[in-house]
């Protein structure tokens, strides 16, 4: 179906180790994305009971040749020299259409030698979990892994309790982290540290060849992509729940969707992950944490660069350093078009600094906001007016907002801002609650929520009574306060 490559492969170990899948009990297909599957070049699509038996790990496809990539981390703050696949196995990269050269993986495939003592196993939950959100994330155009197949297995993962065990099949542009520099760091081999370094460079950055120090230009082209990143994230109310080092892709795409959440009521400081006791990694911490993350990623590097002692050093931070004005100028972008208002308005900030604000004293749904928000500039009638209003506990404070909101957006309207405050503000987000739906449905063997909500959170700007019903916010009752990672 696909064409394998293997260039990943012919890096020193212990980068890729060679390893089988662990075959699964009774494979079935729950789903697979026939539109990616069309990109990444397939071919002669076969049965879904040959899919399954592909995609769980169970009949190896022709032309994989898998094995696990080896990565270290910071978790939580703390080094762990190595980490490592211990649970997922690299099939092979395709070229896809665009003749961009990505990575199929299977995740919950069976232990690996990076399993550490671990089952090497994914429940079910957190398969459908990231496949929903990462396929809405590439419907807003966030650089992110994609979701091709995933499967149940016919057997029970044990976690908090026994549950359904899954086999999820994710693209990615590559699955090299900083972790992954980390790793190769921490072997003290300068040889395989610049193997990956070049093999990057060649993969992702092609420009900084020529550059007169190429690995200070990786590290600056990173540092530009996870700016990018963040700043998109960060305006859809993602929370990544676990920004570890080994979760922090070079390539710059959104990786690993563990304990993940949309932000519905606005809070700053909110967290949704279980396991993030200290709030190490709360909604507004992501774009510091990310620079941490790209410091990690310039240590790693500082044995390649041209430059020697205190010169190198500096240089390396005053890179790291502009991540803060990188990051600053794309959500300045998206504030704006968030806003409805002019690419370069001097309001975009303060504008969006006060409905921060008041959405946060307000407790009003970030989502649910600029969406009335949204079609309130395209008629502002009095029924469009009350329905934003019906969002916050101040509306007094939202009124005089409004105002001043008003009289900026109305000067800077025309066709074009329209269609970019549009495309910034989706109708619906994978709600936690919908995704608990979800997968209780999923626990009780109905995938039929879970294909609706799917149909919907990749249309996100969809107007259906259909969409509207899963676009609601929580009720009191309905809320999810608490995610869960699968490992």
């Amino acid at each position: 179906m696909l064409s394998f490559e293997h260039l990943y492969a012919t890096l020193p170990k212990p980068l890729w180790v060679a390893t089988q899948a662990t075959p699964v009990a009774q494979p079935e297909l729950i789903a697979f994305n026939a539109s990616l599957a069309d990109e990444l070049g397939a071919k002669e699509i076969p049965d879904p009971t040959t899919l399954a038996q592909w995609f769980s790990g169970n009949q190896a496809m022709p032309g994989a040749k898998s094995g696990a990539l080896g990565y270290a981390g910071h978790q939580f703050g703390n080094f762990v020299p190595q980490l490592g696949d211990g649970r997922a196995l690299l099939l092979g990269e395709v070229i896809d259409q665009n003749g961009l050269r990505r990575d199929v993986q299977l995740k919950g495939s069976g232990r690996t030698p990076f399993s550490r003592g671990g089952d090497g196993r994914s429940p079910l939950g957190p398969v459908l979990r990231e496949y929903l959100v990462s396929e809405f994330m590439a419907a807003m155009g966030i650089p992110t892994t994609r979701a091709l197949a995933a499967v149940t297995s016919g057997e029970r993962v044990v976690r908090q309790m026994a549950e359904p065990g899954a086999v999820f099949t994710r693209v990615a542009s590559s699955h090299i982290r900083v972790g992954t520099f980390q790793f190769a760091a921490a072997q003290r081999n300068e040889a395989l540290l610049k193997a990956l370094a070049d093999h990057v460079i060649d993969r992702h950055y092609p420009e900084a060849v020529n550059a007169e120090d190429p690995y200070m230009a990786l590290l600056e082209a990173v540092v530009a992509r996870q700016a990018e990143l963040i700043a998109r994230w960060m305006s859809v109310g993602f929370i990544h729940g676990v920004m570890n080092t080994d979760n922090c892709s070079i390539a710059g795409e959104t990786i690993d969707y563990g304990p993940c959440a949309f932000m519905e009521q606005f809070d700053p400081q909110k967290v949704y992950s279980s396991i993030d006791q200290g709030r190490r990694y709360a909604f507004a911490n992501q774009p510091a944490i990310a620079q941490w993350n790209l410091a990690r990623f310039a240590e790693t590097l500082l044995p390649l660069m041209r430059e020697e002692g205190d010169a190198l050093v500096q240089q390396a931070t005053d890179v790291i350093r502009r991540f803060e004005s990188l990051f600053s100028a794309e959500q300045l972008r998206l504030h704006a078009d968030k806003l409805g208002l002019a690419a370069k308005s001097p309001q975009a900030a303060p504008l969006m600094e006060s409905l921060e604000s008041q959405m946060h004293q307000g407790r009003m749904d970030m989502t649910a906001t600029f969406d009335a928000l949204t079609h309130y500039a395209f008629s502002p009638s009095d029924e469009h007016r009350e329905a934003l209003l019906a969002l916050t506990t101040q509306p007094n404070e939202l009124t005089a907002w409004l105002e001043t909101w008003q009289a900026e957006q109305v000067a800077s309207q025309d066709s074009q801002r329209s269609a970019a405050m549009r495309n910034a503000n989706p109708v619906i987000i994978p709600r936690n609650h919908r995704v608990q739906e979800v997968i209780d449905a999923a626990y009780q063997g109905d995938f039929a929520p879970f294909h609706t909500l799917l149909a919907v959170v990749t249309q996100p700007f969809d107007e259906s009574v259909e969409a509207r019903r899963l676009a609601a916010p929580a009720t009191e009752n309905e809320q999810v306060l608490r995610t869960f990672c699968g490992t």
